[in-house]
């Protein structure tokens, strides 16, 4: 930091003060601009704004996007197999659905048939059990004082 053949300490060093130099103000030139059509594009490109200021800036080439590299054509045959492929499997689907509904509705009825038949077969073994083990649960009827003509009743 310090040259060694110094003998002195870094405080007896002089201290030199630079004075910044003060810039005369700038002049504004205030020549108009006429914005002049060029043949060809400049480097660089000015244009006068509504209000009086200039723009001047690089003209930009609209940037190309790259070109997409082309896809091969499908053909119509390779499409017509695909959806056909999709069509058959789509009617096979639904085929098993339709059978296993089928089965599950016929499952379904054979329950409720026999749930009738249990129901039903109850009732009746109950219309029968009753009316043997209970002899005068019917309509009494006191023959000493009926009269029967010709077939009919007469109480």
């Amino acid at each position: 930091m310090y040259p060694d053949h110094t003998p002195h300490v870094p405080a007896q060093l002089a201290v030199e003060v630079h004075q910044p130099t003060p810039l005369p103000p700038a002049v504004a030139v205030s020549a108009p601009v006429v914005p002049v059509q060029p043949g060809s594009v400049p480097a660089v490109a000015s244009i006068v704004l509504p209000d009086g200021r200039v723009v001047t800036g690089y003209a930009i080439n609209p940037v190309q996007p790259e070109p997409v590299a082309a896809k091969p054509a499908v053909s119509r045959t390779a499409v017509n197999v695909a959806l056909g492929g999709i069509g058959f499997l789509a009617v096979c689907g639904g085929l098993i659905l339709l059978t296993s509904f089928i089965a599950a509705l016929t499952a379904f009825i054979t329950q409720l048939i026999t749930l009738a038949a249990v129901i039903f077969g109850g009732w009746i073994a109950v219309q029968l059990f009753s009316a043997s083990g209970h002899q005068g649960a019917g309509t009494t009827v006191n023959i000493r004082k009926a009269t029967f003509k010709r077939n009919h009743f007469h109480g």
